[in-house]
């Protein structure tokens, strides 16, 4: 008989088919959509509120290095990566290790989130590499005052 999917996954309390990796630190109110790696194994922390979308990826190690030069390079690159408090993440991006997103900021569908990158509060990314676009204060008050119709 073959083994179901719940089976051969690991235990996830957020989607049962997000792959959830080490010991992340994770807040309260997060969510976590299907086919998401969350890499907590070189360091991660998830502010409360936070959602990912479906198929992205938040890293915190590579083994770029380590492969590229046959293994003389011996070690697994780990960098602790975060994500602040009421981010969201957008269907199929990708945060590279070592990132840092502040806190209320949109990452779009898509994007690449370079590592080491340093991305202020408020901001609205996209693109490959991921690039900050503008500030959404005004829209999040705007978005607020609507009461969740806009």
């Amino acid at each position: 008989m073959e083994p179901t999917a719940a089976q051969t996954l690991p235990s996830n309390p957020y989607n049962p088919f997000a792959w959830v990796a080490g010991t992340p630190e994770i807040g309260e109110g997060v969510w976590i959509g299907a086919f998401t790696l969350i890499d907590g194994l070189g360091g991660l922390k998830i502010g409360h509120g936070c959602n990912i979308s479906s198929g992205a990826q938040i890293l915190s190690h590579s083994t770029a290095r380590r492969c590229v030069t046959e293994r003389k390079h011996p070690d697994v690159d780990r960098k602790p990566t975060e994500l602040g408090e009421f981010v969201f993440v957008g269907a199929n991006a990708v945060v590279q290790m070592g990132a840092r997103i502040g806190h209320h900021s949109i990452i779009g569908a898509g994007a690449v989130v370079l590592e080491d990158a340093d991305v202020p509060p408020y901001s609205l990314v996209v693109g490959v590499p991921a690039r900050v676009v503008r500030d959404i204060r005004g829209e999040i008050e705007m978005w607020s005052q609507a009461g969740g119709t806009a």
